[in-house]
């Protein structure tokens, strides 16, 4: 039987947004089997929200009881267990501890570890003051006692969303970068959407674009249920020294509007410190202020003294896509052919997998059915963490490029001509850490501007800043 050629035009899912969630909804749909188009307005993926993160794997131990967001949380934290190493992605073992640094926080420990349990978290235990000194003898000696949570650890922040879309890729999707969604109409079956590179009509819209998500609601549903607030989170990351200075995750008693400042390794070999909670009007920009680095760097070195010593390798801020309420904003509008996926904060990277589950089940409560695949393709992506073997560690890499992260000419290359290139310079610099060592790019940026001359619509210039 002949297809119809007038659907042929038509994918089954529209997703707007490439942040962490969009990409995890990717993968889901087209392993599902339906057909799916990505519309991301940044030239890459994780080119708002998601590109700055503190890349914690979450349990989801302090999650609210029963909440939509605990539910994904440790569904995505599962999902992600049991795929990671087919994707080649990496885990690094940390454990984390909420360190009680006085007597009214070591008081709410016992709510904080009730909660854990009630949310199935049951291997986490106390610690005294001089189990917690045995465990991180740099940690100063102000520290009461300690919830141990032994199962939260750290992750690449950004391979893990490449290899989702070069897997969603694989199967069919199409994802369209610097394609902004500019208004849209819905005829009772399909959504005929007006974008920035042309028309493109879809049977269902998801929206998941992060920090214009109410906007985008506003705009095409007439109204939006939430209200995006974004909050600025600021971040200094310590030289690659200091790493040797602590092993868990330090994590403060959470208050009511934030989880507070953290003191966590990365994966990428450094210490990091963050992040702040700043409320702002700005959706695009999030600025360092020098006061507040400098405030985030006296935090640390109250944890840990001997970082009064360590160098800093970078500061960075991101934006979180908050709301006037703490919970996800997840709606599903079944006579519109629309689901709205919003306020994912901070746990967002953790949930992403288990929102894509969540988001597939309303879907198919929707009344929509497809094959999923049946033998899935598995994308293996480069490693890019600090605890595992690099690619300079293999003959043929060709030469170093960066020193300060040895990121070899191989790994530049196959970024660039891969199935995925990256759009601009900085999914360039999360495919392969260019860029981002001390020297911020310093001294390799005349090398990566001929590199990359003729790849980016925006080119890198000799002497640009990293």
């Amino acid at each position: 039987m002949a297809k119809d050629q007038s659907n042929m035009s038509i994918a089954d899912v529209a997703i707007v947004g490439a942040g962490v969630v969009g990409c995890a909804m990717a993968r889901r749909f087209a392993l599902e089997g339906a057909k799916v188009v990505l519309l991301e307005r940044g030239a890459d993926l994780l080119s708002g929200a998601s590109k700055a993160n503190s890349a914690i794997l979450h349990t989801g131990f302090d999650a609210p009881p029963g909440s939509v967001e605990l539910s994904c949380m440790q569904a995505g934290y599962a999902e992600y267990q049991a795929i990671r190493e087919s994707f080649n992605l990496p885990l690094l073992e940390t454990g984390a501890m909420v360190v009680a640094w006085s007597d009214a926080e070591k008081a709410a420990l016992d709510g904080i570890e009730a909660q854990a349990r009630a949310n199935g978290i049951h291997d986490v235990r106390r610690l005294t003051a001089s189990e917690i000194r045995a465990r991180e003898p740099q940690l100063s000696h102000r520290a009461l006692e300690a919830l141990l949570v032994p199962g939260e650890h750290v992750i690449d922040p950004w391979s893990p969303f490449l290899a989702y879309l070069l897997q969603a890729k694989s199967h069919g999707a199409e994802i369209r970068f610097a394609t902004e969604v500019i208004s849209g109409g819905f005829d009772g079956d399909i959504w005929t959407l007006q974008t920035s590179t042309g028309e493109q009509r879809a049977r269902t819209v998801i929206n998941c674009a992060g920090l214009f998500g109410d906007r985008l609601d506003a705009r095409l549903l007439g109204t939006a249920s939430f209200q995006i607030r974004p909050r600025k989170g600021q971040f200094v990351v310590f030289d690659k020294a200091a790493a040797a200075l602590l092993r868990t995750i330090v994590l403060p008693v959470p208050s009511e509007r934030t989880k507070g400042v953290v003191l966590t390794r990365t994966a990428f070999g450094n210490l990091l410190v963050g992040p702040t909670a700043e409320e702002q009007q700005d959706r695009e920009r999030a600025t360092v202020v020098d006061d507040t680095l400098r405030g985030l760097i006296a935090r640390a070195v109250e944890m840990i003294p001997a970082l009064a010593d360590a160098g800093v390798t970078a500061v960075y801020a991101g934006l979180r896509p908050a709301t006037e309420e703490k919970h996800y904003r997840i709606s599903a509008h079944p006579d519109r052919n629309w689901i709205t996926v919003g306020g994912i904060r901070s746990t967002g990277m953790t949930a992403s997998l288990g929102i894509a589950q969540h988001i597939y089940k309303l879907y198919e409560e929707m009344g929509h059915r497809h094959v999923p695949v049946a033998a899935p393709a598995t994308p293996r992506v480069p490693n890019l963490a600090e605890h595992e073997p690099r690619d300079w560690q293999s003959a043929g890499y060709g030469e170093i490029v960066c020193h300060c992260e040895m990121v070899t000419l191989r790994e530049i290359e196959q970024a660039l001509s891969g199935p995925l290139a990256p759009g601009n310079f900085g999914g360039l610099r999360r495919r392969t850490r260019c860029g981002m060592g001390r020297c911020q790019g310093f001294y390799c940026n005349a090398r990566l501007a001929q590199l990359t001359a003729g790849h980016f619509a925006s080119p890198l210039a000799v002497g640009d800043a990293a």
